[in-house]
């Protein structure tokens, strides 16, 4: 087994930040921490899968890139996403980035999820230049609730470090990578 966590230098937010500092912080650790799970390996490696689970990190990278593209774009701007996830028949499909994964290159897969990832930023970052974690999305539950950015933003890190476990566990499977 490689333990590579000595390699590997992932962002680390900052020990005494403020608040938005610090969510914006973690929220980069995981995405590094992701990206590191998934990086260098051929269409092979991004399609193993470990036991019963039907997960794999290329359905990994895809999914990721869509709660980026739609997270940010549905529950801040009140929009819908765009391509690829506007174009796909969700109710016919409802697993079609995990499925559709299995069919692009490692390069596709790294891409779409690196360009959703700056989307997001760059969404996150103007909001910010309007307002700080407490202002309000544009999204409305039924019972006329709207998340603020700061739910928003520890739902994105939530869903990384969940996921993270399942990367950690594949990767490991792969190769033998281990480590944060």
């Amino acid at each position: 087994m490689t333990d590579a966590s000595k390699e590997h230098d992932r962002p680390e937010p900052p020990i005494a930040g403020d608040e938005t500092a610090a969510l914006l912080g973690s929220l980069e650790r995981q995405r590094a921490t992701f990206a590191w799970k998934c990086g260098g390996l051929d269409a092979d490696g991004l399609r193993a899968r470990v036991g019963v689970s039907s997960i794999t990190l290329g359905g990994l990278l895809k999914h990721l890139a869509n709660v980026e593209d739609t997270h940010f774009a549905r529950l801040l701007l009140g929009r819908g996403p765009g391509a690829p996830w506007d174009a796909v028949d969700w109710d016919a499909e409802p697993d079609w980035e995990w499925q559709s994964a299995a069919d692009d290159t490692p390069e596709q897969l790294m891409t779409l999820w690196q360009e959703a990832a700056d989307r997001s930023r760059a969404v996150v970052a103007k909001a910010l230049t309007e307002a700080g974690p407490e202002q309000l999305g544009r999204y409305t539950t039924a019972d006329g609730r709207s998340p603020n950015l700061r739910r928003i933003l520890i739902d994105m890190i939530e869903e990384y470090a969940r996921h993270i476990g399942h990367a950690d566990l594949i990767r490991e499977s792969v190769d033998g990578l281990v480590g944060e």
